[in-house]
């Protein structure tokens, strides 16, 4: 699915900025300012974007509601990517989690795990809060510690959290295995966002893509080379179930072009 990608907001916190909120916490999200911004929110209306999001997300839930033959193991799992920066992902991480918390009896957790440059936080108008990296590094801490409720219901955001130079073997640990089967399994209905780094540019987001259940990658129009996009798909070769959201495309009178491809 084509999407116009408004501009946005300014590039994300230092990777290495210390947490500020407490642990736990319910933070409120501008939804006033994300309307502004083009974004979707539950009370935006019938825009663009919104209608874009809801084709995309359509097969994403068949796919992680699928039963018997059509299961996939961990389908739940949507972790979003692209080849290189500035593609639009976390754009279309946020809209993507939004689209889907509107959903009839699904709950949604939008996990910010391009751990070197989290801007999930950023996006939503939130100050920088533990997360990811902190439960992988502190056996202590439990996956509610630090889970933010927001004030859409349906929508609980895990931070990056603190930056390790650690991030990919963290990423590639059992603790993060059994993290994402926590995650995965404790709660049937809810959906789970990973915001991932680019795959050209980092090696932890072959790692993540590697343990989802499905992977949708970003691709800017009429700017990432064909050479990128290939390569970007090589390195999830072994992902058997890979999305397509062709960004940023310009509107032309006449009708709509749609990029979404399974």
């Amino acid at each position: 699915m084509s999407t116009e990608h408004p501009p946005g907001p300014t590039p994300a916190m230092a990777a290495d900025a210390a947490p500020t909120q407490a642990p736990g916490k319910h933070c409120e999200i501008n939804l006033d300012r994300l309307r502004q911004l083009g974004m979707v929110t539950h009370d935006g209306g019938r825009t663009s974007v919104a209608e874009d999001f809801r084709i995309i997300k359509r097969p994403l839930l068949r796919s992680a509601h699928g039963a018997g033959a059509a299961a996939i193991r961990h389908g739940n799992l949507i972790v979003v990517t692209s080849a290189l920066p500035g593609e639009g992902k976390t754009y279309c991480a946020v809209n993507l989690a939004m689209s889907i918390a509107m959903e009839m009896d699904i709950t949604v957790l939008l996990v910010d795990a391009d751990v070197a440059r989290p801007s999930v936080l950023k996006v939503l108008g939130l100050g920088p809060a533990p997360g990811l990296m902190d439960i992988l590094l502190n056996d202590e801490l439990e996956l509610s510690d630090v889970i933010l409720k927001t004030n859409v219901a349906t929508l609980s955001i895990l931070p990056a959290g603190r930056s390790n130079k650690h991030a990919t073997e963290l990423l590639a640990s059992r603790t993060m295995s059994s993290l994402l089967d926590e995650i995965a399994d404790r709660y049937a209905d809810r959906i789970v966002i990973f915001d991932s780094p680019p795959l050209l540019m980092t090696s932890e987001a072959s790692v993540l893509a590697s343990q989802m259940g499905q992977v949708v990658m970003v691709v800017e129009s009429e700017t990432t080379t064909q050479h990128a996009v290939k390569e970007a798909l090589r390195q999830i070769d072994g992902c058997a179930h890979v999305h397509l959201i062709y960004n940023k495309t310009k509107s032309f009178p006449g009708g709509d072009y749609y990029g979404y491809y399974d």
